[in-house]
């Protein structure tokens, strides 16, 4: 299961949240002859100005603390979705595989609101 936001995901909450609520990062370990970077996640804050800002479940679940994550049987496998709601902004996020994908999403509807 991710535990962490993807690369995609990290570039654009660097964007919409202050670097120093990252618990991780992202951080440049190989160069491709056609300057692609390889990326590598690090459990430490970003200290390179290579580094991409990357947030765990439990740091996303911190920013989002006046939401709660539910979670869905899919059916007897054992498998889940998962979603967060805000009940004083009446949000709620699609279902999804992951609760990283969840929360990031929240996080997405809540800035577009003003309201992180």
């Amino acid at each position: 299961m991710k535990a962490f936001t993807d690369i995609e995901q990290s570039k654009k909450l660097a964007k919409i949240l202050p670097p120093d609520s990252a618990d991780m990062c992202y951080r440049i370990v190989a160069y491709n002859p056609n300057d692609t970077h390889v990326y590598q996640p690090y459990c430490f804050v970003r200290t390179l100005e290579s580094d991409i800002p990357c947030w765990s479940l439990a740091e996303l679940i911190e920013l989002t603390d006046e939401c709660r994550m539910e979670k869905t049987p899919l059916d007897q496998t054992g498998e889940f979705t998962y979603s967060f709601v805000d009940d004083y902004y009446n949000i709620h996020t699609y279902e999804e595989d992951n609760p990283v994908d969840a929360c990031y999403e929240m996080i997405i509807k809540l800035h577009e609101l003003d309201a992180l």
